[in-house]
């Protein structure tokens, strides 16, 4: 069988609310997205490696550390409205397209999550090679679960468990097993992610690809900018 082309994403636009150029922001000696890029090029699997940004300098720094910018986004796609996925589906058919290739999966790392190991990508691509699902999302265990200790607000606003069985759970260990979505790998099947219906990585057949609790770290404020730096120097993370 004919090894599968990748395609693995980048997405980082320049309008970023928290921080200003977040993803061109220092952290730890390097820009932001220039970690996730380290990783993707350690990893080594993909054919191309690819940043969808609006960004010109956003740009500059990608191609700095790796790679590849054949496109702009447009400013659709880049608005605080806009959906990743829209992002993704225009970045593989635009590189497609520039490039005369075509590719099997994608692979989209995200740049503010950058708390990840090569062995997770790898393990993210493994779990999508073996089940051939529509998608793969990583996750970590849920701190909270909504059978035991998550509330919702009832329409005559008192609160209740978000969900029920039918038996009461008396213990967090006894609630079906629960994660968080990490924001970290995405891996996306072709037929999948190219139907302009799909608009989110969880609304088809989807497994999960689970990471240690500290990747759950998403960079958005200066204090995630602090914090983590902090935790790289205490040995607790690598990046």
């Amino acid at each position: 069988m004919a090894e599968s082309r990748i395609l693995l994403t980048v997405a980082a636009r320049g309008g970023s609310k928290g921080v200003k150029n977040k993803n061109i922001r220092e952290l730890c000696g390097k820009p932001l997205i220039a970690h996730t890029l380290d990783q993707a090029k350690r990893w080594g699997r993909a054919s191309r490696i690819v940043c969808s940004t609006d960004s010109e300098a956003i740009a500059e720094s990608a191609r700095r550390y790796g790679a590849e910018v054949p496109f702009l986004r447009p400013a659709e796609l880049a608005t605080d409205n806009a959906g990743k996925v829209g992002a993704l589906r225009h970045a593989w058919r635009e590189t497609e397209r520039l490039l005369n290739e075509r590719y099997d999966v994608l692979v989209d790392l995200d740049a503010t999550a950058p708390v990840r190991e090569v062995a997770d990508i790898e393990g993210a691509y493994q779990t999508f090679m073996a089940k051939r699902p529509d998608s793969v999302v990583s996750v970590t265990p849920a701190r909270r679960n909504p059978y035991f200790n998550m509330l919702e607000e009832q329409p005559d606003g008192y609160v209740a468990l978000a969900k029920r069985l039918a038996r009461p759970v008396l213990r967090r260990q006894d609630a079906p097993r629960m994660f968080d979505m990490n924001a970290s790998i995405y891996v996306y099947s072709r037929d999948f992610l190219l139907d302009d219906n799909t608009i989110s990585a969880v609304q088809g057949r989807t497994l999960a690809w689970v990471m240690d609790e500290k990747s759950a770290f998403d960079i958005d404020t200066e204090e995630d900018f602090i914090f983590v730096e902090y935790l790289v120097a205490k040995g607790l993370v690598k990046l």
